[in-house]
């Protein structure tokens, strides 16, 4: 007896009817890269003195922040949940680091102390959306108010500027030989870090069903309120290391430092991919996202255009990324029901 092989169509599962190659490239992921490359060939083209090294220093001083703070955001906004206070908290870490190092401690101890600030800061946003059932959006902006105040209140107008000499020249300086600053290699270890945690392991895997249904994924087995208090722990730690690179590359601890970079970092990770509504995303598309942001602005204030036109180009790439999402999303809804309703194939 002959047997038939099923044919391709019989299959259900969307995703995978399809051609490797088109689960890897055709995504919103790749289409930033794509953009990005773009971008890049564009500007160094017309752009007068982008194509230079000291202009790649320079753009990744500047994103190295957003960088930094995109990675755990990433997993935070994949569970549907969203976290605005950290901005403030790069805020109270720098002045956490500027009053102990006037006070006469240590740096290292002054930055350890930042990050545990910020540690604790993000288990009081965790267990308040968790145990309260509180939405993440209301916790967040509470709390982004009272970082920044408690911040502001501690150092007044004020500006701390003595520190140690050797740190604020780490905080600026290359890897010996390139154009690349040492602080890339701190993102570098925390990039690894995260792409292990959110693609190859269960916790990642959790991270996912959270964002597509709380409800299911608990009932799967899945800790819900442990995995998102985990996530909002990450992000606060991360904000406040963030916050001690921060103050040591503009040498000043200030309440007011990083006003607004909450909104930065979730445009970049919107722009990358991650669904606002939860459950997709990736860690490449949004490291790309926040390179094209960087990119973007220093070709532009390169080219002479002002502040304000440039984050009117940004906000108009953050709407045409929401709204190209959607689009896709109803594509493939659309092409997959003909074939749904098509029998299989004895």
């Amino acid at each position: 007896m002959s047997q038939t092989r099923p044919a391709e169509r019989s299959r259900t599962y969307a995703d995978h009817a399809r051609p490797w190659w088109q689960r890897v490239l055709l995504t919103p992921e790749m289409a930033i890269i794509a953009l990005l490359a773009i971008v890049v060939l564009v500007a160094s083209l017309t752009v007068r003195n982008f194509a230079t090294p000291i202009t790649l220093t320079f753009l990744l001083l500047d994103v190295a922040t957003l960088l930094l703070i995109a990675l755990p955001m990433t997993m935070v906004m994949i569970t549907g949940d969203i976290d605005l206070s950290v901005g403030s908290m790069v805020g109270l870490s720098s002045v956490v680091i500027g009053m102990m190092v006037q006070a006469g401690q240590p740096m290292g101890l002054a930055a350890t102390t930042a990050v545990g600030v910020g540690i604790l800061g993000g288990l009081v946003n965790g267990l308040l959306i968790t145990r309260l059932q509180l939405p993440a959006l209301a916790v967040t902006i509470g709390s982004m108010a009272l970082y920044r105040g408690i911040a502001v209140g501690l150092l007044g107008t004020t500006a701390v500027t003595a520190f140690p000499e050797e740190w604020t020249t780490l905080a600026r300086a290359n890897i010996p030989g390139t154009p690349i600053p040492l602080v890339m290699i701190v993102f570098a270890v925390a990039l690894a870090a995260f792409v292990v945690l959110l693609h190859f392991t269960t916790f990642g895997r959790g991270t996912y069903a959270i964002g597509r249904s709380r409800d299911a994924a608990l009932f799967n087995g899945v800790a819900v309120d442990r995995t998102r208090i985990i996530l909002f722990v990450l992000s606060g730690a991360i904000a406040a290391l963030a916050g001690v690179y921060y103050t040591l590359r503009f040498g000043s601890a200030r309440g007011d430092n990083a006003m607004g970079l909450e909104l930065q970092v979730i445009a970049a990770v919107v722009l990358g991919g991650v669904s606002v509504f939860g459950g997709r995303g990736a860690l490449h598309g949004v490291v790309a996202g926040v390179l094209l942001i960087g990119v973007l602005s220093s070709a532009l204030r390169l080219a002479g255009v002002t502040s304000d036109v440039i984050n009117i180009i940004t906000g108009v790439l953050l709407v045409l990324s929401v709204i190209s999402g959607s689009i896709l999303t109803w594509a493939r809804s659309v092409r997959a029901r003909p074939s749904s309703a098509t029998p299989a194939q004895a």
